[in-house]
């Protein structure tokens, strides 16, 4: 670890990429170089460091974030490897609130992919500086400069190469260093662990120079100094271009390109120096801003020091077979020992640390201490959830609560035997815990059991971790989709609630008004009374029971979306009035108004991605109006014709079936949640009448 003196050689990366572009191969080479590892780990044989779940192993795709730490040229890299599943993007959300920087991985044929895209807006709304890594040079058909061309368009418009390829394809031997103009070859008789520097030839030289020159250009839009130098006509040297692309990459202006082929050991020690030079350190991110405990609005500042009181966000929680349940932290200031006491505001209460944990995959080093700027994981926590702050007791401060996607699909399932019965909740509370993009709940009319999830791929996994790491014996049901309901105008509902409960009388009556709004998590709830006139505790209990009515829908059981609730009216009685008799009558006025307001059913539309030989484009198009969908955008990619297409869910499951049989398996798709769209009256009451609901 680190001290305080030296946190300037830390360096906290994600790799983050679209699935197959070989960001764990790439994370497998950065540990064997590093002297992590003393054998390289390859996906296809299962045996990769860093996808160490057997559930990883088997499909050859990373379905869980793996924190490992390396040494490069003194400086200490903390790598978070992500998955590239869409299924599993809360992995990526989480990983990267807690990082400093990232690594981008690109297929060098493929280029900027769906899952591409989506992992770099989430890096974009942190503000995670980056890197881009065009990997798998040695494919046929790979092209780094028209993977440029796509990451310009499509992600950065300010990003520029730093590495040529020499040779492409089955002619792929090294790189050219755009800054030094030199080139870099691997010996691969020790698995490119040998790095040979040359001169270039003039025709390398020349194009060198060129790219040289287009990166200092674009370094002079946020360097005067520089470009009056450059413009003067005077050489810069090497250490001027390094310093001015570090300001630029770690202030968020710039995204340097590389290359090279993980696969072919070529390329990943001038990766690892660009993550040295260019991506930030701790220090480097500067103050972290946080909350108030008393009042929220108002900020607190910590900074990345030890002497600053403690401060630490939990990102991640897991379940580790020798130690139980661990959480992962990214302390921000402070130091944290092993033993000590620290506070979680947002519960109030109090934590012990039993262990302190050096992550590498699977495996764990225990130490006495962690400081400002590691990332570890730690035992002991009782009450701490993932997104939750954790801090000194006596100096409070609460960080930003991450946003988790909403679940679009879900299975029912059940215990094979009495004694799984017990077994299975306790095991999907664990999962909850530890992956809170996954819920599970219980319909009490028919005695299921749903779990809810991402994607088929998600849901699959999880019912494989419950048999296989819980075993607990279950019976899995067909995917469902995870409906929504809504209202279609506005209405008002009145109820009161008036009895003698406990020999008191409890009072409440409350008046509410509904109306469409944008808001897919839930309902809006607002207020035209005088809240001078009515206490806070009242009116408290009154948002809170509209809040905890939502789930529960007024047509199918399926949870409200789209509606602001405003509580236009309440009678005061003073004397008998209770917290409980306003709920209920709030809840009971919320679902009478709902009901006038004509209820809607809205079903999950995906964005649909499908990448096809042209010969084929006739059939997948006409396959996509077949399932309700409808095409977006049509372009060419690769040869190749590269579809968008808005389809709803229910029509996608077993697609990927569909879409082998119709392109002989040569096309390839990508699926992510866009929103939720009314559904047509008759297709609706389909839906409902299968529920046994008649309308």
């Amino acid at each position: 670890m680190a001290t305080n003196k030296d946190l300037s050689i830390v360096r906290n990366i994600g790799i983050m990429a679209h699935i197959d572009a070989g960001k764990t191969t790439t994370t497998e080479r950065i540990l064997y170089y590093t002297g992590k590892n003393h054998k390289i780990g390859e996906v296809h044989d299962g045996a990769a460091t860093m996808d160490w779940m057997v559930q990883e192993q088997e499909r050859g795709i990373t379905i869980t974030s793996a924190a490992t730490t390396c040494t490069w040229k003194k400086s200490i890299i903390n790598i978070i490897d992500t998955p590239g599943h869409v299924d599993f993007t809360i992995e990526v959300e989480r990983s990267l609130r807690v990082l400093d920087g990232a690594v981008g991985v690109f297929d060098a044929v493929s280029g900027v992919e769906p899952q591409s895209e989506t992992v770099w807006g989430q890096a974009d709304r942190y503000k995670v500086p980056r890197i881009a890594f065009v990997n798998k040079m040695d494919r046929v058909g790979a092209d780094f400069h028209n993977c440029i061309k796509e990451i310009r368009e499509r992600l950065a418009k300010k990003a520029s190469a730093i590495h040529l390829p020499i040779g492409s394809e089955d002619t792929f031997k090294g790189i050219v260093d755009v800054v030094t103009l030199k080139a870099l070859y691997f010996k691969e008789d020790d698995l490119g662990s040998t790095v040979t520097i040359e001169e270039l030839d003039a025709d390398l030289l020349e194009e060198a120079k060129i790219a040289r020159d287009e990166l200092i250009e674009h370094l002079c839009d946020y360097d005067d100094a520089l470009a009056e130098e450059y413009l003067g006509g005077a050489d810069i040297s090497d250490d001027v271009v390094k310093k001015a692309l570090r300001i630029a990459v770690c202030d968020h202006h710039f995204i340097p390109v590389l290359c090279g082929s993980a696969f072919k050991n070529k390329g990943i020690q001038p990766l690892l120096d660009a993550v040295v030079a260019y991506l930030p350190s701790p220090i480097d991110r500067g103050e972290i801003k946080g909350h108030n405990v008393k009042e929220y609005e108002k900020v607190e500042i910590r900074k990345p020091e030890i002497d600053d009181a403690f401060s630490a966000l939990a990102f991640k929680i897991a379940t580790d077979p020798f130690v139980g349940s661990i959480t992962y932290i990214r302390i921000y200031s402070g130091e944290l020992k092993s033993g000590g006491t620290i506070y979680n505001p947002l519960k109030k209460k109090r934590e012990r640390i039993t262990k302190i944990l050096q992550m590498h995959a699977d495996k764990r080093t225990e130490l006495d201490t962690a400081q400002a700027g590691d990332i570890v994981a730690v035992s002991g926590l009782k009450e701490t959830t993932t997104g939750e702050t954790l801090c000194a007791e006596n100096k409070q401060i609460i960080y930003d609560l991450m946003d988790f996607p909403e679940s679009v699909i879900s299975i029912a399932i059940e215990p094979k035997t009495t004694a799984d019965e017990k077994k299975l909740m306790e095991s999907l509370k664990q999962l909850k815990l530890e992956d809170p993009s996954f819920t599970f709940s219980g319909n009490k009319e028919t005695g299921q059991l749903l779990i809810f999830g991402m994607g088929e791929l998600h849901l699959d996994i999880i019912a494989d971790r419950l048999m296989r790491e819980f075993n607990v014996g279950i019976r899995v049901g067909k995917p469902q989709v995870s409906y929504r309901e809504s209202i279609a105008g506005s209405a008002t509902g009145a109820a009161e609630f008036n009895r003698e409960q406990g020999g008191k009388m409890q009072y409440g009556q409350a008046t509410i008004k509904v109306e469409k709004a944008d808001s897919p998590n839930g309902v809006l709830f607002d207020t035209t009374i005088n809240k001078r006139e009515f206490p806070a505790e009242i009116l408290a209990s009154i948002e809170k029971s509209i809040h905890d009515s939502a789930p529960g829908g007024a047509m199918a059981g399926y949870p409200f979306v789209h509606i602001k609730a405003t509580l236009s009216g309440a009678h005061y009685n003073e004397l008998d009035a209770s917290e409980v008799a306003y709920a209920i009558a709030a809840s009971q006025a919320f679902r009478e108004a709902c009901k006038k307001a004509q209820l809607r059913l809205l079903e999950p539309v995906m964005r649909l991605e499908v990448v096809t030989p042209i010969d084929y484009t006739g059939d997948v198009i006409a396959d996509i109006n077949m399932k309700r969908g409808k095409i977006v955008s049509m372009g060419s990619k690769q040869n190749k014709e590269q579809l968008i297409a808005e389809v709803p869910l229910a029509e996608m499951f077993g697609y990927s079936t569909d879409l082998r049989s119709k392109t002989q398996g040569r096309a390839s798709f990508t699926m992510t949640f866009l929103k939720y769209e009314e559904m047509g009256m008759d297709l609706a009451k389909t839906v409902l009448e299968a529920k046994g609901i008649f309308i």
